[in-house]
């Protein structure tokens, strides 16, 4: 059986995570929450509140930001870091790619941080809602009002622009590179063919807004929330999802609100709005039930450790813990 480690943190939860084998909690309060042992240290990251948190690449820190103008980035140990400001602006996007890459976003600018310190800054004429690094770290998705820009961010060439009517909020990159995927405000996604901007694909149906999207580990399939099942929709044929009916995995009366696929295995951890979380098996939809529905509300962040082994949760009433499958 799994146990489970709980902390009561007192505020939203805006991302879960590992650094090295350290679960760490980015919390809407501006704190940054460090499991060590049986308890759990909340650092003071920003002065305000905390907007948007992602790991590095290298697993080492998380970087968040806030609408104190900053960009941190905290290391397993606790030490907190300035990597940019930007005074007086509100920073809620932000995005880790490959090779110390960071970009973030305040209104219609993206900011792109090299590793060297070096700063690169896109204007938009709209503002960027949703941002994702290109798996080999060369281009930068920025999800905007009616469609997507790829940017190369190592040169001053202008944007390509994919075109798709609608409001798009959040974006990803298939792990071939191949597509990129936006979820959109009127509870759809859109995809476009990455070579060209073609091959539409159009995936709807949704009775809320997808705000969690994960990839499984070989990139097969698209996991998301925002309907009464992870709805995961199949990547491996040629034209996509297609004409192909969607995988729907642990439906419930409950709107699934985060998704995460496992690192290894075709498994996907789903988390609901009563605060449930299932494990549930693509081959053959079995379920294990590894948080029953508690107080804390809404299950607001999901992620394994590298193993596959644990899982940190986070909801939007403040509750937060580590699953560990291995009891």
């Amino acid at each position: 059986m799994p146990t489970i480690q709980s902390f009561p943190l007192g505020a939203y939860v805006v991302a879960a995570d590992f650094l090295g084998h350290e679960p760490v909690f980015a919390l809407g309060d501006g704190h940054v929450a460090r499991v060590d042992g049986p308890a759990a240290e909340k650092v003071g990251v920003h002065s305000g509140g905390l907007l948007a948190a992602a790991r590095t690449q290298d697993g080492e820190r998380l970087i968040t930001t806030g609408d104190d103008g900053r960009v941190m980035a905290i290391d397993a140990s606790g030490h907190v870091e300035e990597i940019a400001v930007q005074p007086k602006k509100w920073i809620d996007q932000v995005a880790c790619g490959p090779d110390g890459a960071i970009a973030y976003a305040s209104g219609r600018q993206v900011f792109v941080r090299f590793a060297n310190g070096k700063e690169r800054v896109l204007e938009h004429e709209r503002t960027a809602a949703g941002l994702a690094f290109a798996p080999k770290g060369l281009r930068l998705a920025v999800a905007r009002y009616n469609g997507v820009s790829l940017w190369w961010i190592g040169t001053e060439a202008k944007p390509t622009e994919f075109e798709w009517k609608g409001s798009h909020l959040g974006v990803t990159f298939s792990p071939d590179g191949k597509n990129v995927i936006t979820s959109m405000q009127e509870n759809s996604l859109h995809g476009w063919r990455v070579a060209d901007g073609g091959g539409h694909m159009r995936m709807s149906g949704y009775p809320g807004k997808v705000k969690s999207m994960s990839w499984s580990a070989k990139g097969r399939f698209l996991a998301t929330s925002g309907a009464e099942m992870a709805v995961l929709w199949p990547f491996h044929f040629k034209d996509g999802p297609m004409g192909k009916q969607p995988l729907q995995l642990g439906t419930r009366d409950q709107i699934v609100t985060f998704v995460a696929c496992h690192p290894t295995e075709e498994v996907v951890a789903i988390g609901y709005k009563d605060g449930m979380v299932l494990a549930v098996r693509f081959a053959d939809s079995d379920e294990a039930i590894l948080r029953k529905p508690a107080e804390g509300g809404p299950v607001s962040a999901l992620a394994w450790d590298r193993k596959g082994v644990r899982l940190a949760f986070g909801t939007e009433g403040g509750e937060a813990g580590v699953i560990d499958l291995a009891g």
